[in-house]
């Protein structure tokens, strides 16, 4: 009877657990399948939001609209997003080994600035690097002279901005990664003659692949997702990352498109997916140690 007792409550225990994951499955989801569902209907108002549309009512157009009025920011993210992700990376795991590994004199006070540099907000900063961008290092005048249009020195610009953002975050989470190193394997390396610079390329390059994945995910994803930057240092144009055209998709005086919108966020959000798909295993690695 005990027993009985015991597998009745498991079972119970087992179907509300399931029931809460069900649950929970539908609320995340729900979203999404809402946006899709708005993004193929001709007339949105026709049916509920996350209903799907009847055959009469079904259509490819605001996918088609949105994938021709967002390609050339898709370039342009794909530009700005790929050096600005690999740079801030690299440079963070560098600036992480020189704080971790090595001992030298202000490395506390070096590592404050560096945490410092993650708690400035963007809006912070607008004015003072439009200016920079605009007065000090004129990026789009500069590229002038080498034939190339001034928008291609605006989406420079805003690369090293992000750059510059970037670092602090990455160096931080490569540190955190690199305290857990092994000691010995690197004095070691030192007492074999290696360099700095060797035991950096040799030894701790390769064993931060899974950190990497984690950075280059989440800088992807922060520079990939900017409107205030792009916004502000090249604006609308043809220079403009997707960000920039998806905020204009679909907004007229009169009405506002809400299918080519979530066609357009669909087809804005794929990069960030295929990332996330691509170093998946990775990032769950880098994370987990």
């Amino acid at each position: 009877m005990t027993d009985t007792n015991t597998s009745s409550g498991r079972s119970w225990r087992s179907t509300a657990l399931y029931a809460v994951l069900v649950l929970l499955v539908v609320f995340y989801l729900l979203p999404l399948w809402t946006g899709l569902m708005t993004s193929i209907k001709a007339d949105v108002l026709a049916t509920a939001p996350f209903l799907p549309p009847a055959p009469a009512g079904f259509t490819n157009i605001h996918w088609t609209r949105a994938i021709n009025a967002l390609a050339g920011g898709l370039v342009n993210s794909l530009i700005l997003a790929i050096p600005a992700t690999i740079l801030s990376a690299l440079l963070g795991s560098m600036a992480a080994y020189g704080l971790t590994t090595l001992d030298w004199r202000h490395q506390v006070p070096i590592l404050m600035l560096f945490i410092a540099g993650i708690f400035i907000p963007y809006q912070a900063v607008l004015i003072p690097l439009s200016k920079f961008w605009a007065s000090v290092v004129p990026v789009s005048d500069l590229v002038g002279y080498v034939g190339l249009a001034g928008w291609v020195g605006d989406l420079i610009g805003l690369i090293l901005s992000h750059v510059a953002y970037g670092i602090p975050i990455c160096t931080l989470l490569f540190r955190t990664y690199y305290k857990d190193f092994n000691g010995e394997m690197i004095e070691a390396a030192r007492i074999d003659g290696a360099t700095t610079h060797t035991i950096y390329r040799r030894i701790i390059l390769p064993l931060s692949v899974p950190m990497f994945a984690v950075t280059l995910i989440y800088q992807f994803t922060q520079v990939w997702n900017d409107l205030l930057f792009a916004l502000v240092l090249v604006g609308p144009g043809a220079g403009a990352p997707v960000t920039v055209p998806l905020s204009q998709l679909g907004a007229s005086l009169s009405e506002v498109g809400f299918g080519i919108r979530m066609a357009g966020a669909f087809v804005a959000a794929l990069p960030t997916i295929i990332v996330y798909v691509l170093f998946g295993d990775q990032f769950a690695e880098g994370v987990s140690t």
